[in-house]
């Protein structure tokens, strides 16, 4: 059933303007024609055969008005134009708003106007009439009066039908504009063209109809044969305008009827929800046919589109008569569905759509299987415009694809190409294409700036003369090595900021009162306890095999364990887009209490958003080339920090992690051996930490990066075991050295049965296989001490420290006394009863 036309309703929220408009108009036309109309009595003229011959035509020409086709009834020629136009020429204002009022309450009732609309159209008409018999009165007088016509009469007349078209049009442009809303000009350009083929040449044929309405009336139905022309050329551009809005292969709607369908039920709904209706959920649904390309591949583009033709006419037997069905090219269709009450009947079209596309297509006596993943976007939920549901309907098309689903809705967390993620991933690359800037703050744990003393290296310090990251007989331009180093430290830069002299803390005399003190205040806890780089470590730090990483290009999953962090360390980036630092937490042998490696994480402090979550940092690198900008900053950062360590004496060994990208190419390897030679690191001191999903992803290529990798020296460790794709053929065909267990089952080891389970025998596993094993996310004692019975080698968490910037490792290091478990009754680890 053919949807009302919406233009007999009032606007909803605009219906002020909208009835102040057509008040005025309609005012404006009974005070123009009042006196024109009451000097209609008595006038013999009127009387004549030509007149009503043109009175007879205009109105009967108007019982039949041209409508061009389609869903919308955007502009009719009315044929009437042409007679009352000339019957103002010929007869004056009077006739002509007569004539004209009668065609227009004719074709009013027959295309079933309002009431309201056809006392508009009439008021509108009358305006333009009045309009230009005022031009033409500006004229010498007397237009086709029985004198032979000049050229100031052909230009008045050229006048009066331009002052007659803008009146009309710009009156018809500003009701639809009150109407549907948007903006004037962009709508009033839009139907230009056709008004000036159709109507300009309606009102160009009233000058020749009152010429021949001086020599004869029998001359007047002559012109039905240019109206004719007229009538024709008007279907002709119709039939143009509807082809291109439809697919030539297909015989349906394209991109282009979509776009306007769109739009159109957008204005309709947007008033039905303002209204308070039912039905106001409109619902765009994007179809991608599944294996079409195989299909294409394997037996050519002719049977390819014949499959298209048959997909098309079986999605129009499942639509409703008054949703719009469109092709967008390709393997793409797409489904208008409006006058919903929610994501429910949205889904259940969908599922109409789906089982279609079950059904295998025979052609030529083969069966041809085609899915097809189905996105969902509402409005007015997903968007309100046709390129924002589009775009949404795309994101959850993609989604189910990526799912393996049939049918999605949109989700904001699928979309990762929204504007504000684009956003993010252009900062997040200019950070990174800045190099760190010598006097930037460094932040701590807690995000606080801290004091030149805590952020740079002492004065003492054993330190080769291109910097802490550099051998003495090394390339001083390398990253890492300054060229020309500052003495001053970073904030000798800053020569025109006075230097505040520190304010000496008063001393405590109570020894107890001290230690508190000194162990809140970092200032004091430096002072009274210098713990940089340059100081010596307390107790041998193992070596061995390199420690646990983070998350992938070093960014950890675990923001909201890691607790609240700033940024510090040596930063780089700018004000606009923030600072980039590496943050390291110890990684502890349980047995012996002796830090044996750090784990290197990623932090960006944004200065709009703040800290950047990790996950969503590296969602949004990985879909592109900033990944490997990403993974050369964690490498180039971590390897001159070990250099930095080493020159200071302190022997660690880091961890990061790499993305699946970085693993698909020997390029991380080559970078590492660059780095590691040009710093003068051991690669023993450095690791590299993956997880299942990445080894699932392209084996092959992975495992021949995972080989070089080992052959280089640098250790592999396996993270996340038992989350992802676990297997034990990792174990025994990768070069690993460490099996890191995950946290989600070390944090429930103490108190479930099956996660300690777990936990253990991924440590027999290991064990067994000649792997250390390192447990993240210890938090608890009782925890530390389960994993020391169950034979654990290395943990990580809380419970030794958090993860802090590189000089605050080097205080905490001076500070840290290790620890060793002792048996206790608590150490015993939960086990599950037999079911």
């Amino acid at each position: 059933m053919e949807p009302a036309d919406p233009r007999n309703r009032l606007p909803s929220g605009r219906e002020t303007p909208f009835l102040g408009l057509v008040a005025g108009v309609i005012g404006l036309a009974v005070v123009v024609s009042v006196l024109p109309l009451v000097g209609l009595v008595g006038r013999p003229d009127l009387l004549s055969a030509a007149f009503w011959t043109m009175a007879v035509l205009a109105v009967g020409c108007d019982a039949r008005p041209f409508v061009p086709s389609g869903r919308r009834q955007t502009s009719a020629v009315f044929p009437s134009t042409c007679f009352t136009f000339a019957i103002l020429l010929g007869w004056g204002l009077g006739p002509a708003v007569l004539v004209q009022t009668v065609a227009v309450v004719v074709s009013g009732v027959r295309l079933g106007h309002a009431p309201w609309r056809t006392a508009f159209n009439a008021a509108q008409y009358t305006c333009a009439l009045a309009a230009a018999y005022l031009v033409l009165r500006l004229g010498p007088g007397g237009l086709f009066d029985g004198h032979r016509p000049g050229w100031t009469d052909v230009l008045a007349a050229a006048g009066a039908t331009v002052t007659w078209f803008a009146v009309n049009y710009g009156l018809v442009s500003t009701a639809l504009r009150l109407r549907f809303g948007g903006r004037w000009w962009p709508a009033a350009r839009q139907g230009l063209p056709f008004e000036l083929l159709s109507t300009g040449s309606l009102l160009l044929l009233a000058p020749v109809l009152v010429t021949a309405a001086r020599a004869t009336a029998a001359l007047i139905p002559l012109v039905l044969v240019p109206l004719f022309a007229v009538y024709r050329m008007a279907y002709l551009s119709d039939e143009q305008e509807q082809l291109a809005a439809l697919d030539p292969l297909t015989g349906l709607p394209n991109r282009k009827a979509l776009l306007a369908e769109v739009a159109e039920q957008v204005h309709r709904h947007a008033e039905r929800v303002a209204r308070g209706e039912p039905g106001g959920r409109l619902a765009l649904l994007l179809i991608d046919l599944d294996r079409f390309k195989n299909v294409n591949d394997a037996l050519g583009h002719a049977v390819g589109d014949r499959l298209l033709v048959e997909v098309g006419a079986r999605l129009a037997g499942v639509v409703r008569d008054r949703d719009l069905l469109a092709r967008l090219g390709g393997d793409e269709f797409a489904i208008v569905a409006g006058g919903l009450d929610g994501v429910d009947g949205a889904r259940e079209l969908a599922g109409r759509v789906a089982a279609a596309l079950t059904e295998p297509v025979s052609l030529d006596g083969l069966p041809l299987d085609v899915g097809g993943s189905i996105g969902i976007a509402l409005y007015p939920e997903h968007g309100a415009d046709y390129a924002t549901l589009m775009r949404h309907a795309d994101v959850a098309m993609y989604d189910a694809k990526h799912r393996h689903d049939t049918v999605a809705v949109y989700a904001a967390e699928s979309d990762h190409h929204s504007a504000e993620r684009l956003g993010l991933l252009a900062d997040l690359r200019r950070v990174l294409e800045a190099r760190p800037a010598a006097g930037r703050p460094v932040r701590g744990g807690d995000g606080a700036v801290l004091p030149p003393r805590l952020a740079t290296d002492p004065p003492g310090a054993d330190t080769p003369a291109g910097g802490p990251g550099c051998d003495a007989g090394r390339d001083p331009g390398g990253p890492g090595c300054d060229a020309d180093p500052d003495p001053g430290g970073p904030a000798a830069g800053r020569w025109w900021l006075p230097r505040r002299r520190p304010r000496p803390a008063p001393a405590q005399p109570d020894e107890l009162l001290n230690r508190i003190l000194t162990g809140a205040d970092p200032v004091r806890r430096h002072r009274d306890h210098p713990a940089l780089p340059g100081s010596s470590p307390v107790g041998p730090v193992r070596g061995g095999p390199p420690g646990p990483t983070g998350r992938e290009a070093g960014l950890p999953a675990r923001s909201a364990a890691d607790g609240p962090a700033g940024t510090g360390g040596p930063a780089g980036g700018t004000g606009e887009t923030g600072e980039i630092t590496m943050y390291y937490q110890p990684q502890v042998a349980i047995a012996t209490g002796e830090v044996v490696g750090v784990e290197a994480l990623l932090r960006w402090w944004h200065p709009r958003r703040g800290m950047v979550d990790p996950e969503e940092l590296i969602r949004v690198a990985e879909q592109s080339a900033v990944m490997r900008l990403l993974t050369h900053r964690v490498v180039d950062d971590v390897v001159e920090q070990l250099a930095k360590w080493s020159a200071a004496g302190i022997t660690l060994r880091a961890s990061l992690n790499v993305s699946v990208r970085d693993l698909h190419t020997d390029e991380i390897v080559d970078r590492i051996a660059d780095r590691l030679a040009h710093c003068g690191v051991r690669p023993e001191r450095l690791q590299l930490e993956i997880t299942e999903g990445a080894l699932m992803a392209d084996p092959r290529r992975v495992l021949a990066t995972i080989t070089r990798l080992h052959q280089l020296g640098v250790a592999i460790s396996l993270d996340d075991f038992g989350t992802g794709y676990s297997s034990l053929q990792h174990l025994r065909r990768l070069p690993l050295a460490e099996v890191k267990v995950d946290r989600s089952f070390v944090l429930g080891m103490a108190d479930d049965a099956d996660d300690a389970a777990i936990v253990r025998s991924t440590i027999e596993l290991a064990g067994a296989l000649g792997l250390r094993v390192v447990a993240e996310g210890v938090e608890d004692e009782r925890t530390w001490r389960l994993l020391h019975a169950a034979g654990c080698d290395a943990a990580q968490g809380w419970f030794y420290a958090r993860p802090m910037p590189a000089e605050e490792l080097a205080a905490w290091l001076a500070r840290y006394r290790p620890l060793s478990p002792v048996p206790s009754p608590d150490a015993e680890i939960p086990r599950r009863h037999a079911r």
